[in-house]
């Protein structure tokens, strides 16, 4: 089974074009990016998957009912007949009626911590700079399940990232996105698996904190992430 993949994005999409990379081919195994979905018809996002040859979709959010945008969502998902939903960038709440269609299989990667510096609001640079006036020594990335609220859902891995002497929010931003575009696609195909031979997907050990430098070859960090799967 070819586990069907839907990204939501907002922006600019390099968190998508990590997923287009690892799962663009038609029905490439475990999983395949089959749909994306915006709320915005100007988003880079979109660009990216009609290159890839991705069918794409706009879903405005702005000035609607939340009813009105589940029913559309949930239509939408079910008839590109979607396994599995990512949330790769995409900044607005899952309706509430999408997340129980879906449980346990919507996905959403967060530029820090969590619990720390989440919530409604909290995204973009915005976490950044939270991050350096806080005065935070190590930030990183959060992969997570998603639930009716912003980022409260079980996290299922994170992998921290050094906030270094003199960072801007802007350069501790693209050393966090580094991080983004390898650890979303590992986790991913974990859960992809998981999906596709029914299992359960929980928790990822979270790695010391004296190993938050990046680990150049990505097949260690997914063959952790799938034993910790399989022993979940």
């Amino acid at each position: 089974m070819s586990v069907r993949i839907a990204v939501f994005a907002s922006g600019g999409g390099t968190n998508l074009q990590s997923l287009l990379d690892r799962f663009g081919g038609v029905e490439s195994e475990p999983a395949w990016v089959a749909l994306v979905v915006s709320d915005r018809a100007d988003a880079g996002a979109l660009d990216r998957a009609k290159r890839a040859g991705v069918e794409t979709r706009v879903i405005p959010v702005a000035g609607r009912e939340p009813g009105d945008v589940a029913r559309e969502t949930l239509a939408v998902l079910e008839a590109a007949r979607i396994d599995l939903v990512v949330l790769a960038g995409y900044l607005r709440l899952i309706p509430a009626e999408v997340v129980r269609a879906y449980r346990d299989r919507i996905l959403n990667i967060h530029p820090a911590l969590l619990p720390a510096f989440g919530g409604k609001g909290m995204y973009g640079i915005r976490v950044h700079r939270a991050v350096i006036e806080a005065g935070c020594t190590i930030s990183g990335a959060t992969v997570h399940l998603v639930d009716e609220r912003y980022d409260t859902g079980p996290i299922l891995m994170q992998w921290p990232v050094p906030v270094l002497a003199g960072d801007t929010p802007e350069r501790l931003a693209a050393r966090v996105l580094r991080t983004e575009h390898r650890l979303l696609p590992a986790v991913v195909e974990a859960v992809a698996r998981a999906v596709a031979r029914g299992g359960k997907i929980g928790a990822f050990a979270i790695p010391e904190p004296a190993a938050f430098e990046l680990v150049e070859a990505e097949a260690p960090l997914a063959d952790r992430i799938r034993r910790a799967l399989g022993s979940a």
